[in-house]
């Protein structure tokens, strides 16, 4: 064994030490963009009779029968899976090997790709399961329409790859809008695509309370309904309701199995249980958790509610109770407490929270807050886990041990990592995946926000100020999806693709590796492999960026870009609206001064958004 060990060693060595720089004529598309790739002369010819030799086989059952099955379904061979024992032929084999010395990170990994096998060699089972989702990126998007055909070429090439950040999240809200679990499991088989490690589920808000808790029956019998919905954005006049039941909730067996099916795929799940705010569902089941007497629905439109929870004994044990349960589903670290969007009106008219105020010496309702959620990370902290808030629990006093959730921009994720608090960063400017991506005029009803796929991209976690100790205190970050505008998992799509590819980069890939231009000629290639799943996606932007690049004596050189690959750029200069037979954009060209440019982007003919204006003074 030991011999046959140094051997498949030796040919992963040999292979790199060996090869030259990269054959610029090979294109690899794999998105997170690996930390080291090396292309390699040759391909590996995938084929009827290639197998999957494995090493330790108990230890990476699941990624073997993983990653035979991918291939089953989409080229309609079977590939057989042995273990490794003695000498054996090691010719048109895909080998799985864990070794310690592969990277010094758990979720490392090696592969290397040659003429005559595949050997992915990592410390775990997860760093297997990444390399294997690179693996699947080397094959043709062709693949993925599952075309039979005799043999796969991939290209050869050796990878060191390991992710910059231990914390890769995305979130999705399931209050607002009710997804099955078969959506769910598809939604996690998106994050797996793409090498995200935790899944935060938004489970419990003010229109609806999607888990069932079997101590709290009413929970999911009254607050996870609701009666009607709004129609259109929220804020339009008039204001008009569907005034259909909506709603549902998952069991605790769904639970379960999506907790499973997650962590064989090497990702987390953090619930989140909504407190001392966004509540209504709750409170409409349990009006005694309220300051005030009610009566309370589950909440039919958006925004934020004035009833919350009331801090009183019955509240802290029902609280608890519904957290004991949480736990018991959820083997997570840590455990997702909201914290956010808590107005205070309540709580000042309360003889009993001012009462309390007194008896604890705080300074005010946002000291409340603080004591509130301290209390609940005490309880957390007591079973093992560790508390995640979003950054307006930072307001009145941060709990010990508390992580922030950095949502409303950047500055509460600084302020929490100098007081030496973990950071997950989500700021709604790069991370919110509900805002519009694209030219609103051209796009489905969003929430607002303007954040597009280039934008996501160019998003560094690690704020400059921190220096590099509190640095260490940022774990990562996290995109977010809201869903009260998307009814719809295709939607879900829709807004997450291709953005979270791009945040996927951000979180894995070290900085001076990003490269935009490459981004998007890999991201072209992946819409392709969407296409192919089945998977709804935006294209991105079609606006045309005008830059003036450069002046000279003669004029302004201007260059023309846009978010869409290798577009094709039409523009005037004489103040005309572009068609199809204007000037095609081809390289920066120079105009004097005073001159108006408008430019747009057309495919196959047809003009895709409102041109761009520019005058150059």
């Amino acid at each position: 064994m030991k011999k046959l060990l140094f051997l498949i060693l030796s040919v992963v060595s040999l292979s790199f030490f060996s090869c030259n720089e990269s054959p610029k004529q090979t294109a690899i598309n794999i998105i997170p963009k690996p930390a080291h790739l090396t292309v390699l002369p040759g391909n590996f010819k995938w084929n009827s009779k290639t197998r999957i030799l494995v090493v330790q086989p108990e230890k990476l059952k699941f990624e073997s029968h993983y990653l035979a099955n991918i291939i089953s379904k989409h080229t309609g061979f079977k590939p057989e899976i042995d273990s490794v024992q003695g000498e054996m032929d090691m010719s048109n084999t895909i080998v799985l090997r864990l070794s310690p010395k592969a990277s010094k990170n758990q979720e490392g990994y090696e592969m290397n790709v040659t003429k005559q096998n595949i050997a992915i060699v990592a410390p775990a089972s997860k760093g297997i399961f990444y390399g294997i989702q690179s693996l699947l990126q080397l094959f043709p998007p062709s693949f993925y329409e599952s075309i039979h055909q005799k043999e796969w070429k991939i290209p050869a090439c050796f990878i060191q790859d390991a992710p910059r950040f231990p914390y890769r999240g995305m979130h999705l809200d399931v209050s607002r809008h009710f997804f099955p679990p078969a959506d769910i499991k598809r939604y996690i088989d998106m994050l797996a695509m793409y090498k995200f490690n935790t899944f935060h589920w938004h489970l419990t808000d003010d229109q609806g309370w999607r888990i069932q808790i079997k101590k709290y029956p009413k929970l999911t019998e009254i607050g996870a309904w609701r009666d009607s919905t709004l129609i259109g954005r929220y804020g339009s006049k008039p204001v008009r309701y569907d005034k259909k039941r909506y709603g549902g909730f998952y069991t605790q067996a769904q639970i379960r199995d999506i907790v499973h099916y997650a962590a064989q795929r090497h990702i987390t799940i953090i619930p989140e249980i909504e407190m001392p705010g966004h509540c209504s569902a709750a409170l409409a089941s349990y009006p005694q958790l309220a300051c005030t007497p009610g009566p309370f629905h589950v909440a039919t439109t958006w925004g934020v509610f004035k009833n919350i929870y009331c801090p009183k004994k019955q509240t802290f044990q029902f609280l608890e109770n519904v957290l004991t349960e949480v736990m018991e589903l959820f083997p997570s670290k840590y455990i997702h407490i909201g914290g956010d969007e808590v107005p205070k009106a309540r709580w000042k008219e309360s003889k009993l929270c001012q009462r309390l105020i007194k008896k604890y010496h705080l300074k005010n309702e946002d000291g409340l807050q603080s004591w509130f959620i301290g209390k609940i990370g005490k309880f957390l902290n007591a079973h093992g886990r560790k508390m995640i808030g979003w950054d307006e629990i930072l307001e009145g006093g941060l709990s010990p041990h508390a992580t922030v959730m950095s949502w409303r921009g950047i500055k509460g994720g600084i302020e929490a990592a100098r007081l030496g608090h973990d950071v997950i960063m989500a700021p709604s400017g790069y991370t919110y995946f509900d805002h519009y991506q694209a030219n609103p005029k051209f796009q489905p009803i969003a929430i607002g926000g303007f954040t597009t796929l280039k934008k996501v991209y160019s998003y560094d976690p690690v704020p400059k100020v921190l220096n590099a100790a509190q640095a260490k205190h940022i774990l990562g970050a996290e995109g977010c999806v809201w869903t009260e505008y998307i009814p719809t998992f295709k939607k879900v799509q829709y807004m997450a693709l291709p953005r979270m590819a791009a945040l996927a980069e951000v979180d894995w890939t070290p900085a001076k590796e990003k490269n935009w231009p490459d981004f998007q000629r890999r991201i072209h290639e992946h819409f392709q492999i969407y296409k192919a799943l089945g998977y709804n996606y935006c294209p991105g932007s079609y606006k045309v960026d005008i830059v003036v690049q450069d002046s000279t004596k003669t004029g302004y050189q201007i260059a023309l870009t846009s978010e869409i690959y290798h577009p094709d750029i039409r523009y005037t200069l004489n103040g005309s609206r572009p068609v199809i037979q204007s000037k095609k954009y081809e390289r920066p060209f120079t105009v004097p001064k005073g001159t108006k440019i408008e430019a747009a982007v057309f495919v196959k003919g047809k003009l895709m958004e409102v041109p761009s204006v520019k005058v150059i003074k």
